[in-house]
């Protein structure tokens, strides 16, 4: 559960519960969009009572496949390897990319 009501920049403790496999229940505030896919390693909910709702649900989501989703895109090698690309980008004069577009770059 993640259920917190302010604009959470980046929210480690959602990675950190992927790495284990761990399906997340939280609001849609801040970065828990673009950390969470609803269905996939959790469910994003709007209200207390949607959060229960969701628990009933927990079972459906795979603990392998978050941990594969983690390991896609938040191990330490991923983010090692997107930040040497960036600095290597602002070395070269190039523009970098958004986080966003990282991500999505390496789907």
């Amino acid at each position: 559960m993640f259920l917190i009501d302010w604009q959470e920049p980046f929210g480690l403790v959602l990675t950190e519960a992927m790495a284990c496999g761990t399906p997340v229940i939280a609001y849609g505030m801040g970065s828990v969009p673009e950390v969470i896919d609803d269905g996939t390693t959790g469910y994003i909910v709007d209200s207390v009572e949607a959060a229960a709702k969701a628990v009933g649900r927990i079972d459906a989501l795979d603990r392998r496949t978050i941990r594969q989703v983690f390991e896609q895109r938040f191990s330490v090698r991923r983010m090692c390897k997107d930040y040497v690309d960036i600095y290597q980008r602002i070395r070269n004069g190039e523009p970098y990319l958004t986080a966003g577009e990282l991500r999505s770059s390496a789907a």
